[in-house]
């Protein structure tokens, strides 16, 4: 059996990654290491946690005690370093809590990988390191800087970033590479596109556009939309971060795209539209809208549903205008390909955040909200109706399963704040 330790999972990617591992593999137990910040939320993973296979310690990845005492505890094979503070509007409000979490953090976690992985001293006078171990860090394509209007990233491109999120990560991934180099530690990078799908925190562009959709808000655009991103079906992601842990090169940095190029505005239009059918097709989800308008048949109207909501806001400092990742090394040494397409993809993350309103309502109910205010401002809402959500406890979302100790679900365990660094936390919700 492998064992994962996997910081960061109560966030978008990594709760989607460790909730694929568990479903495909069997032999593996898992170890879930997350401070539950922002954009941390237990209760998307509170189900996974089992006692068995799948444990979950609150604590912070700057922590060498915290870290150290994992290591000794359960013996890692892998570690899965999805851990970052990562909305780039948030890093440039606050640039170094993003230096000491996707920086200081990834240094303390490669250290403390180190002291416990290491058997003793080549010839070179290189550490020995233990068969079958790897730490793999997720990184972003960000680091790379942005485009013009033709060409693709590749593992050989320039690292250029130009936001302290970006630059964070980029200094990570040159720490992950030295580490690699100085003590032939065996790593991996990982570096994806814009990642979308279920349990996407609604800061994020698609999260954020059905949100506003729902509770009859405008929908708020960068500049004039026009900047690009490609898009990744965030289980499509999973599955490449699973193979490279597992068969890919040490020492080496693979690209993860979904060759599915749009502008933001693109994106925007196309979810306006996709909710517009769905509601169409399925009259029953019009109950979910907050902006209840009756039509002259009696029934709920969504006539209002259309590119009229669009509102441009003021653009984001040093806003990169287009990222796109050629993927082909994955695909040649792996087997790895972009599965879905995101018109499929879209879909089925709408019909997802659809279904599942009492989790978005739970996300949204704390910090969020005040962020919300300071980034857009007081958008004018199209029919003002108050929000149906009300603040749910972290602890008390989450305690589906009790060990009868102080609400945490079972196989959960918190490490007290004497034991974590207090300056920094960490948690994924890649953009």
């Amino acid at each position: 059996m492998k064992t994962y330790l996997v910081t960061g999972a109560a966030g978008f990617i990594g709760a989607n990654y460790i909730k694929y591992i568990l479903a495909k593999h069997s032999d593996v137990k898992v170890v879930i290491l997350d401070a539950l910040t922002y954009a941390g939320n237990l209760g998307t993973i509170a189900k996974d946690i089992d006692n068995e296979r799948c444990f979950f310690i609150k604590g912070d990845i700057c922590s060498r005690e915290v870290v150290d005492g994992l290591f000794a505890e359960y013996r890692f094979d892998y570690v899965v370093n999805f851990a970052a503070e990562s909305h780039v509007d948030r890093s440039i409000e606050n640039p170094q809590l993003f230096l000491i979490t996707n920086i200081l953090g990834t240094q303390n976690l490669l250290d403390c990988a180190r002291r416990a992985w290491v058997m003793g001293k080549d010839e070179q006078g290189y550490p020995t390191w233990r068969k079958g171990v790897r730490y793999h860090q997720v990184s972003t394509d960000e680091v790379y800087g942005s485009l013009g209007a033709e060409g693709f990233f590749t593992e050989a491109t320039p690292l250029c970033p130009h936001s302290p999120y970006s630059a964070s990560k980029t200094s990570a991934d040159m720490v992950v590479m030295a580490y690699h180099d100085t003590y032939k530690m065996p790593v991996t990078i990982t570096r994806c596109s814009n990642n979308y799908g279920p349990y996407h925190f609604p800061e994020k562009l698609i999260p954020l556009i059905i949100k506003n959709i729902l509770e009859g808000k405008h929908l708020p655009v960068y500049g004039d939309g026009s900047n690009v991103r490609d898009w990744l079906y965030v289980e499509d992601h999973c599955k490449a971060i699973d193979l490279v842990v597992r068969e890919g090169k040490e020492g080496e940095v693979y690209n993860v795209g979904g060759h599915n190029e749009k502008t933001n505005l693109e994106i925007v239009k196309l979810t306006i539209s996709t909710i517009h059918r769905l509601m169409t097709e399925h009259p029953e989800y019009r109950q979910m809208l907050k902006k209840k308008v009756k039509g002259e048949n009696g029934e709920i109207s969504i006539d209002w549903i259309n590119e009229d909501l669009i509102t441009f806001v003021k653009d984001r400092l040093g806003h990169d205008q287009r990222y796109a990742i050629d993927p082909t090394k994955i695909t040649n040494a792996l087997g790895w390909y972009p599965e879905t397409k995101f018109e499929v993809g879209i879909v089925k993350t709408i019909e997802w955040y659809l279904n599942n309103q009492p989790w978005v309502e739970e996300v949204t109910s704390g910090d969020y909200q005040g962020y919300y205010e300071k980034m857009y401002g007081k958008l004018p809402a199209v029919n003002p109706v108050a929000p149906a959500s009300s603040p749910i406890m972290m602890r008390s979302a989450c305690s589906t399963s009790s060990s009868g100790t102080s609400g945490w679900p079972l196989g959960m365990r918190y490490l007290s704040t004497a034991a974590v660094m207090p300056l920094a936390a960490n948690h994924l919700a890649m953009s």
